[in-house]
């Protein structure tokens, strides 16, 4: 039970690459089918593992930075398979990437002095950094603006033509600009908080 949480989280990296060799590997609707499917139950493992953790007090630092772990791997996966498939503009996972590896990096130096990302012993000090980087609802607005924008996405491109595909393709291309901008949004405050670990 104490490793519940760790194994959705791990599993939510283990899906990630099946959607992907679903849609890049086959030109079938089922196929696609089944991405949208595992997409979101890997969307839905987002909030279960903290959940879990939460329910049955087995939340960990390691728990923590793997969390942070899955969620990377998981969107930075999804925006580079989107990328190469000509679904995304490539300065999308470059914009994702690069501000993923900073904030890692900084989170990093904070974890070795004792904080973490996210609740009790959060890095985040002021309230505003903290509503935006650590509040379950910017968290949560963050998680399902990727969870719409991965599924319509992968919805909108399917080979089999189906009545308002373009009109979901066009909310996953919306969801997916949203996404990016909350995502710098989001990693702007680590940095601005990081300066007095330098000091």
């Amino acid at each position: 039970m104490k490793n519940l949480a760790n194994i959705i989280t791990l599993t939510r990296i283990f899906f990630v690459f099946i959607v992907t060799a679903l849609i890049c590997c086959t030109d079938c609707c089922y196929s696609y089918i089944a991405a949208l499917v595992l997409t979101a139950i890997l969307m839905w493992f987002d909030g279960l593992d903290g959940y879990v953790a939460r329910k049955f007090n087995i939340s960990t630092k390691l728990g923590a930075l793997l969390d942070i772990m899955g969620d990377r791997i998981v969107e930075n996966v999804f925006w580079i398979t989107f990328c190469s498939l000509g679904w995304v503009n490539v300065a999308i996972p470059l914009i994702v990437v690069s501000r993923g590896i900073i904030t890692d990096s900084l989170r990093t130096l904070a974890f070795e002095k004792g904080y973490t990302a996210f609740g009790k012993t959060t890095m985040m000090q002021g309230k505003i950094a903290k509503f935006i980087v650590a509040s379950n609802f910017c968290r949560f607005t963050y998680a399902v603006c990727k969870a719409v924008a991965f599924f319509f996405l992968i919805a909108g491109h399917m080979p089999c033509t189906y009545a308002n595909q373009d009109i979901i393709l066009s909310v996953g291309e919306i969801c997916a600009i949203i996404s990016v901008a909350f995502c710098v949004l989001r990693g702007l405050p680590v940095v601005v908080e990081s300066k007095r670990f330098f000091e």
